[in-house]
Protein backbone atom coordinates (compact mmCIF):
# COMPACT_ATOMS: atom_id res chain seq x y z
CA UNK A 1 0.00 0.00 0.00
CA UNK A 2 1.60 3.20 -1.48
CA UNK A 3 1.11 6.22 1.29
CA UNK A 4 -1.70 8.11 -0.44
CA UNK A 5 -3.67 5.09 -0.45
CA UNK A 6 -2.50 4.41 3.62
CA UNK A 7 -3.85 8.18 3.82
CA UNK A 8 -7.11 8.18 1.93
CA UNK A 9 -7.59 4.64 4.39
CA UNK A 10 -6.85 6.52 7.26
CA UNK A 11 -9.25 9.28 6.87
CA UNK A 12 -12.57 7.33 5.86
CA UNK A 13 -11.42 5.46 9.27
CA UNK A 14 -11.61 8.65 11.23
CA UNK A 15 -14.89 10.11 9.95
CA UNK A 16 -16.65 6.35 10.21
CA UNK A 17 -15.02 6.72 13.96
CA UNK A 18 -17.17 9.96 14.51
CA UNK A 19 -20.10 8.26 13.48
CA UNK A 20 -19.49 5.40 15.74
CA UNK A 21 -18.82 7.04 19.06
CA UNK A 22 -21.68 8.78 18.20
CA UNK A 23 -24.01 5.85 18.27
CA UNK A 24 -21.96 5.16 21.33
CA UNK A 25 -19.79 2.39 20.46
CA UNK A 26 -15.90 2.61 21.03
CA UNK A 27 -14.17 2.80 18.12
CA UNK A 28 -10.18 2.75 17.79
CA UNK A 29 -7.87 3.53 15.35
CA UNK A 30 -4.57 0.58 14.71
CA UNK A 31 -2.15 1.98 12.43
CA UNK A 32 -1.26 -1.59 11.67
CA UNK A 33 -2.38 -5.51 12.03
CA UNK A 34 -0.13 -5.93 14.91
CA UNK A 35 -1.33 -2.88 16.88
CA UNK A 36 -4.55 -4.07 16.43
CA UNK A 37 -3.52 -7.11 18.48
CA UNK A 38 -1.90 -5.36 20.94
CA UNK A 39 -4.66 -3.29 21.43
CA UNK A 40 -7.42 -6.13 21.46
CA UNK A 41 -5.13 -7.76 24.01
CA UNK A 42 -4.31 -5.12 26.00
CA UNK A 43 -8.49 -4.85 26.50
CA UNK A 44 -8.67 -7.77 27.71
CA UNK A 45 -7.51 -8.82 31.57
CA UNK A 46 -5.93 -12.21 32.72
CA UNK A 47 -8.40 -14.78 33.63
CA UNK A 48 -11.22 -13.15 31.48
CA UNK A 49 -13.45 -15.87 29.58
CA UNK A 50 -13.77 -14.83 25.79
CA UNK A 51 -15.61 -16.10 22.81
CA UNK A 52 -15.37 -15.88 19.66
CA UNK A 53 -16.50 -15.31 16.15
CA UNK A 54 -15.31 -17.33 13.07
CA UNK A 55 -13.25 -14.90 11.44
CA UNK A 56 -10.21 -14.85 9.14
CA UNK A 57 -9.42 -11.66 10.60
CA UNK A 58 -8.61 -12.75 14.15
CA UNK A 59 -6.41 -15.93 12.32
CA UNK A 60 -4.41 -12.72 10.41
CA UNK A 61 -3.80 -10.90 13.06
CA UNK A 62 -2.51 -13.28 15.21
CA UNK A 63 -5.24 -12.45 17.48
CA UNK A 64 -6.77 -16.25 17.94
CA UNK A 65 -3.08 -17.63 18.92
CA UNK A 66 -2.84 -14.86 21.65
CA UNK A 67 -6.08 -15.87 22.98
CA UNK A 68 -5.73 -19.31 23.20
CA UNK A 69 -2.51 -18.76 25.62
CA UNK A 70 -3.60 -20.17 29.40
CA UNK A 71 -3.48 -17.17 30.76
CA UNK A 72 -7.16 -16.86 29.31
CA UNK A 73 -9.72 -19.06 29.39
CA UNK A 74 -10.86 -19.82 25.78
CA UNK A 75 -14.11 -21.09 24.69
CA UNK A 76 -12.79 -23.41 22.08
CA UNK A 77 -15.34 -23.89 19.30
CA UNK A 78 -12.60 -25.11 17.06
CA UNK A 79 -11.57 -28.10 19.63
CA UNK A 80 -14.86 -30.05 19.83
CA UNK A 81 -15.27 -33.50 18.40
CA UNK A 82 -19.24 -33.79 17.74
CA UNK A 83 -21.56 -31.36 16.44
CA UNK A 84 -23.53 -30.92 19.29
CA UNK A 85 -20.03 -30.22 21.41
CA UNK A 86 -19.46 -27.22 19.02
CA UNK A 87 -22.51 -25.84 20.13
CA UNK A 88 -22.53 -26.31 23.55
CA UNK A 89 -19.55 -23.94 22.94
CA UNK A 90 -21.53 -21.47 21.40
CA UNK A 91 -23.81 -21.66 24.14
CA UNK A 92 -21.48 -21.54 26.50
CA UNK A 93 -19.97 -17.82 24.72
CA UNK A 94 -22.94 -16.17 25.64
CA UNK A 95 -21.68 -16.21 29.61
CA UNK A 96 -18.40 -14.68 28.39
CA UNK A 97 -16.87 -11.68 29.81
CA UNK A 98 -15.46 -10.56 26.03
CA UNK A 99 -16.32 -12.02 22.63
CA UNK A 100 -14.13 -10.98 19.90
CA UNK A 101 -14.98 -11.20 15.99
CA UNK A 102 -14.82 -9.47 13.23
CA UNK A 103 -17.55 -7.72 10.96
CA UNK A 104 -19.00 -8.38 7.76
CA UNK A 105 -19.72 -5.18 6.80
CA UNK A 106 -19.45 -1.94 8.62
CA UNK A 107 -21.47 1.48 7.33
CA UNK A 108 -20.56 5.23 7.30
CA UNK A 109 -23.88 5.77 9.04
CA UNK A 110 -22.16 3.58 12.01
CA UNK A 111 -23.94 0.26 11.18
CA UNK A 112 -22.73 -3.49 12.01
CA UNK A 113 -23.80 -5.64 9.48
CA UNK A 114 -23.41 -9.46 10.05
CA UNK A 115 -24.90 -12.99 8.03
CA UNK A 116 -24.62 -16.03 9.80
CA UNK A 117 -25.95 -20.06 9.27
CA UNK A 118 -26.55 -20.71 13.08
CA UNK A 119 -26.58 -17.26 14.58
CA UNK A 120 -24.09 -17.58 17.23
CA UNK A 121 -21.85 -14.93 16.15
CA UNK A 122 -24.69 -12.27 15.15
CA UNK A 123 -26.92 -12.85 18.28
CA UNK A 124 -23.53 -12.64 20.56
CA UNK A 125 -22.37 -9.57 19.24
CA UNK A 126 -26.05 -7.94 19.82
CA UNK A 127 -26.33 -9.36 23.61
CA UNK A 128 -24.80 -11.79 26.05
CA UNK A 129 -20.94 -11.41 26.56
CA UNK A 130 -20.04 -8.24 28.60
CA UNK A 131 -18.03 -6.56 26.58
CA UNK A 132 -17.76 -7.26 22.30
CA UNK A 133 -14.46 -6.32 20.38
CA UNK A 134 -14.70 -6.56 16.70
CA UNK A 135 -11.47 -5.92 14.70
CA UNK A 136 -12.20 -4.85 11.06
CA UNK A 137 -9.89 -3.85 8.19
CA UNK A 138 -10.64 -0.99 5.93
CA UNK A 139 -11.73 -3.47 3.20
CA UNK A 140 -14.88 -3.95 5.44
CA UNK A 141 -16.19 -0.21 5.51
CA UNK A 142 -19.17 0.67 2.67
CA UNK A 143 -21.10 3.64 2.66
CA UNK A 144 -24.32 2.74 2.88
CA UNK A 145 -26.96 -0.11 4.83
CA UNK A 146 -27.47 -1.31 1.49
CA UNK A 147 -24.37 -1.75 0.21
CA UNK A 148 -22.91 -3.39 4.05
CA UNK A 149 -26.08 -6.03 2.82
CA UNK A 150 -24.82 -6.27 -0.66
CA UNK A 151 -21.51 -7.04 1.14
CA UNK A 152 -22.39 -9.62 2.97
CA UNK A 153 -24.48 -11.80 0.73
CA UNK A 154 -21.28 -11.50 -1.40
CA UNK A 155 -18.54 -12.62 1.01
CA UNK A 156 -21.04 -15.32 2.09
CA UNK A 157 -20.25 -18.42 -0.46
CA UNK A 158 -15.91 -17.58 0.39
CA UNK A 159 -17.29 -18.22 3.96
CA UNK A 160 -19.21 -21.12 3.12
CA UNK A 161 -16.14 -22.70 1.36
CA UNK A 162 -14.09 -21.42 4.30
CA UNK A 163 -16.18 -23.63 6.61
CA UNK A 164 -16.33 -26.52 4.29
CA UNK A 165 -20.07 -26.13 3.80
CA UNK A 166 -21.39 -27.92 0.70
CA UNK A 167 -23.77 -25.45 -0.64
CA UNK A 168 -24.72 -24.52 -3.82
CA UNK A 169 -22.57 -20.95 -3.85
CA UNK A 170 -19.14 -22.56 -2.98
CA UNK A 171 -18.71 -24.67 -5.88
CA UNK A 172 -16.18 -24.74 -8.52
CA UNK A 173 -19.00 -23.90 -10.90
CA UNK A 174 -20.44 -21.29 -9.01
CA UNK A 175 -19.37 -17.95 -6.34
CA UNK A 176 -22.69 -16.13 -5.71
CA UNK A 177 -25.70 -16.65 -3.78
CA UNK A 178 -28.39 -18.03 -5.40
CA UNK A 179 -30.61 -17.55 -2.13
CA UNK A 180 -30.65 -21.50 -1.55
CA UNK A 181 -32.50 -23.94 0.82
CA UNK A 182 -30.00 -26.16 1.14
CA UNK A 183 -29.46 -27.68 4.69
CA UNK A 184 -26.07 -26.11 4.79
CA UNK A 185 -26.94 -22.71 4.06
CA UNK A 186 -24.74 -19.60 5.98
CA UNK A 187 -27.33 -17.02 5.51
CA UNK A 188 -29.98 -17.79 8.14
CA UNK A 189 -29.39 -15.06 10.26
CA UNK A 190 -28.70 -11.41 9.45
CA UNK A 191 -27.95 -8.87 12.31
CA UNK A 192 -27.67 -4.68 12.11
CA UNK A 193 -26.59 -3.00 14.94
CA UNK A 194 -27.16 0.23 15.07
CA UNK A 195 -25.67 1.17 17.85
CA UNK A 196 -24.63 0.81 21.78
CA UNK A 197 -27.08 3.76 23.27
CA UNK A 198 -28.90 1.24 25.94
CA UNK A 199 -25.51 -0.41 27.20
CA UNK A 200 -22.87 2.54 25.93
CA UNK A 201 -19.19 1.16 24.97
CA UNK A 202 -20.18 -2.22 25.31
CA UNK A 203 -19.05 -2.79 21.82
CA UNK A 204 -15.77 -1.48 20.42
CA UNK A 205 -14.45 -1.27 16.99
CA UNK A 206 -10.98 -1.47 16.37
CA UNK A 207 -10.24 0.18 12.64
CA UNK A 208 -7.08 -0.36 10.78
CA UNK A 209 -6.20 1.27 7.10
CA UNK A 210 -5.73 -2.56 6.07
CA UNK A 211 -7.29 -4.92 4.14
CA UNK A 212 -7.63 -7.89 6.72
CA UNK A 213 -10.19 -10.95 5.89
CA UNK A 214 -12.75 -11.50 3.18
Amino acid sequence: MDATQKWANERRIRDLMKVLEENKFNAVYAENKDEARRIVMDMIPEGSTIAVGGSVTLNETGILDEIRKPEYKFIDRYNTKTFEEMLDKYREGYFADIMVSSTNAITMTGELVNIDCTGNRTSQIVFGPKKVIIVAGVNKIVDTLEEGMKRAKKIAPMNARRITHKTPCATDDNIKCINCHDHARVCNVTSIVTGCHYFPGRITVVLVPEILGY
